[in-house]
């Protein structure tokens, strides 16, 4: 492996790793390399993922994480670092969505979406951020989404968290830049997940949706790979405060058709 991609020997925490993208940015950070902290709310959903990250030969440790919770979040810090001694790459990924026109979004349903997808992230990267600095190194990538650059009908807290998530990216960047540490977003456009599976059940709705991304077809969890472990890796060295979209291209424009088609 080139060395600018090299992970061996490095520690990464990933956050929301029982199901979906979470599990491919395990996957992808452990072939390069690195062992990992895996989280989830439910310590058993982890269990066959920490057996398969284990057959890789990487070390893993699964912890109780709920991002809601800030002594949730301190404690599996704490456990992470006392575990393997350092903490050098965050995957910010835990989040949830709300599908509702906007007139239906509660009170709950606003709070539910921002405190896990935003507020949650900002204070995992806190707690860790008190370990890197101490260090003078550290990769924080925040996991954002097309919706940071582009608005879509029934994604209206969705779409506040990720663009909010694309903001607090270049604050952080800029505050900790001068202690070692990168902080990016990375941002994917239409990925089948858990979150929205229900949409690619809809033939009409794919077919419409691939004639409006300029590589016409969604994507599929490995196309993060290089952009995540780019990010993760000295690489980047040089690279903080970016969003990086990985999207087929359906933010150059064409989501704007989409967006009028089906509002």
């Amino acid at each position: 492996m080139n060395q600018l991609f090299d992970l061996a020997g490095q520690v990464a925490i990933v956050t929301g790793t029982s199901r979906g993208l979470g599990q491919y940015f395990g996957r992808a950070l452990a072939r390069a390399g690195a062992d990992l902290v895996i989280t989830s709310r439910h310590l058993e959903s982890l269990s066959s993922f920490e057996e398969e990250i284990r057959s890789l030969g990487r070390r893993v440790l699964p912890l109780e994480l709920d991002v809601r919770n800030r002594p949730s979040i301190e404690r599996m810090v704490a456990q992470a670092d006392a575990a393997f001694g350092r903490i050098d790459i965050l995957v910010n990924n835990a989040g949830c969505n709300v599908r509702k026109p906007a007139l239906e979004v509660s009170w709950e349903d606003w709070n539910l979406v921002l405190d896990t997808n935003l507020r949650g992230s900002f204070f995992v990267a806190q707690a860790v951020a008190r370990r890197m600095i101490p260090r003078g190194y550290g990769r924080i990538i925040n996991i954002g989404s097309v919706t940071s650059v582009a608005g879509y009908a029934g994604l209206g807290p969705y779409g506040a968290s990720r663009g909010g998530i694309r903001q607090l990216t270049m604050s952080l960047a800029d505050e900790w830049g001068r202690h070692g540490i990168t902080v990016n977003c990375l941002a994917p456009g239409w990925f089948r997940t858990e979150q929205n599976k229900v949409l690619y059940e809809n033939e009409k709705w794919v077919e419409y949706l691939c004639d409006r991304i300029p590589l016409k077809r969604p994507g599929e969890p490995p196309d993060l790979d290089g952009a995540l472990v780019f990010l993760a890796s000295e690489s980047s060295r040089y690279v903080t405060g970016q969003l990086l979209l990985v999207d087929g291209g359906i933010s150059t424009g064409a989501t704007r058709a989409m967006v009028q088609k089906t509002a």
